[in-house]
């Protein structure tokens, strides 16, 4: 037979067949993979459970808001809402949506929008993912993931104390060890103004020593330059006014008692003079719990007194106070202890034959049904190949139904973490069989 001529296109060369290039993730947006998972789901088990025993229900707002939430609530001349905000306009409606960048203002609004505190005030907390639009790096991404903690219609220094309480029960549930409590107070919205004069006096007095962001920020935001990172402004940073002599009365003694139930509490703290918060509707305490081993991005848990938030979004004076908890760099430190390890399945149900198939599917689900947690292979390979499967699964058993297992509405069940005996059975005695085994062993 002759050769079959290669097809060629008008130029006489021969057409290529090139694959397209592969869909990736967007930049900053990371995957969960399955032997990730665990860590995650140890994580956020203990998270709900500590959050539960303190009396906090789960609230869950959409991922898209109103872009003006965040511009009221956080502030217009923020850096989450001028630079950091995923932002479009609806094709349907021309409406000015953005991905939340936060929790707490959707939350709020949620309340307000509910009227959740007309029986009363509300400890809530909620968990997702947030986006901004940064540079990526470790412990910061565009996509991350919070849990958040909001005390909602609650007055004075005991709310915070609580806060910080149950902040310091989750590290010791998680295992982790060596965070520092960090805590300021900003006083009030008045006693911040009459800071932020002397503040741009005083960094005007030394715009030569600023940076591009500080200059920026010294007429619309001048209390962002205390948080600035950089190390080439802090000597000028550390001469600044501070916030602290600025405060009334009023505030002070709200800062004393909140230190005051702290050493009650046996948790020990420093004061940071510095540490102001990026978001606007903040007033009294604020607070970050920070590790030296996670580098620059070293806040794992921030948050603080918002009593002015519920006015700016359209409702009632309400005070309020939370936390948020950047869910990958806590992981980044649990990832320096043991990972926890994954649940292997109960049994592994191989299978092959006429009719096996249909009668492992039942099988399984039956299985199931008893509490076991079964793989069935669907793989269509050989007995061997399965059995090979059946042990890397990690299962204490393996489920093996033939040709003469369906004639007898039997199945074989093989130990293989253990030297013992095949045995066939029937489906409710694997059940059984099974399940005493693994109560002896756990008892």
């Amino acid at each position: 037979m002759a050769a079959r001529p290669t097809l060629k296109s008008r130029t006489d060369r021969p057409v290529t067949h090139t694959m397209p290039n592969k869909v990736q993730a967007i930049r900053g947006m990371n995957d969960v993979l399955p032997d990730q998972s665990p860590l995650w789901e140890f994580f956020e088990d203990t998270v709900r459970e500590v959050f539960r025993c303190y009396g906090y229900r789960n609230i869950r707002t959409p991922i898209v808001e109103r872009t003006e939430l965040f511009v009221r609530g956080v502030g217009a001349v923020t850096d989450i809402v001028e630079k950091e905000m995923y932002s479009f306009t609806d094709a349907l409606n021309g409406d000015q949506l953005s991905l939340r960048p936060e929790g707490t203002a959707p939350t709020v609004r949620a309340a307000l929008e509910h009227s959740l505190l007309f029986n009363g005030a509300q400890r809530l907390w909620y968990s997702g993912p947030l986006f901004r639009h940064e540079r990526p790096q470790k412990g910061r991404y565009r996509q991350y993931h919070t849990f958040g903690a909001e005390v909602l219609g609650l007055a004075g220094p005991d709310v915070d104390i609580e806060l910080l309480v149950m902040a310091r029960r989750l590290w010791k549930a998680l295992g982790i060890d060596g965070v520092q409590l960090q805590i300021n107070t900003i006083g009030s919205a008045d006693e911040r103004r009459v800071f932020r004069a002397q503040l741009i006096q005083y960094f005007e007095a030394h715009s030569s020593s600023l940076d591009e962001d500080a200059t920026r920020r010294l007429h619309t935001n001048p209390l962002r330059i205390l948080d600035s990172k950089n190390p080439a402004m802090q000597e000028v940073i550390e001469a600044a006014p501070r916030l602290l002599d600025a405060l009334g009365d009023t505030s002070r003694r709200n800062f004393d008692a909140v230190q005051s139930g702290l050493r009650a509490a046996g948790i020990e703290y420093v004061i940071n003079p510095r540490l102001v918060r990026g978001l606007d509707y903040y007033n009294l305490t604020v607070f970050e719990w920070v590790s030296d081993r996670l580098g620059a991005q070293s806040a794992i848990c921030s948050g603080g007194r918002y009593d002015g938030l519920f006015e700016q979004l359209g409702g009632k004076p309400t005070p309020g106070c939370g936390f948020g908890i950047g869910v990958e760099r806590t992981l980044l430190l649990l990832e320096e202890g043991k990972m926890p390890t994954r649940k292997p399945p109960d049994a592994y149900i191989a299978h092959s034959g006429e009719g096996a198939a249909q009668f492992a599917m039942e099988a399984a689900e039956s299985m199931r049904d008893g509490g076991l947690a079964i793989i069935l292979d669907c793989s269509g390979a050989s007995f061997k190949s399965q059995m090979k499967k059946a042990d890397g699964s990690g299962a204490r058993y393996a489920v093996l139904i033939g040709v003469d297992e369906v004639a007898m509405q039997q199945v074989s069940v093989k130990p293989l973490r253990e030297a013992a005996e095949q045995a066939r059975c029937t489906i409710g005695g694997a059940v059984a069989m099974m399940v005493n085994v693994m109560d002896s062993k756990r008892g």
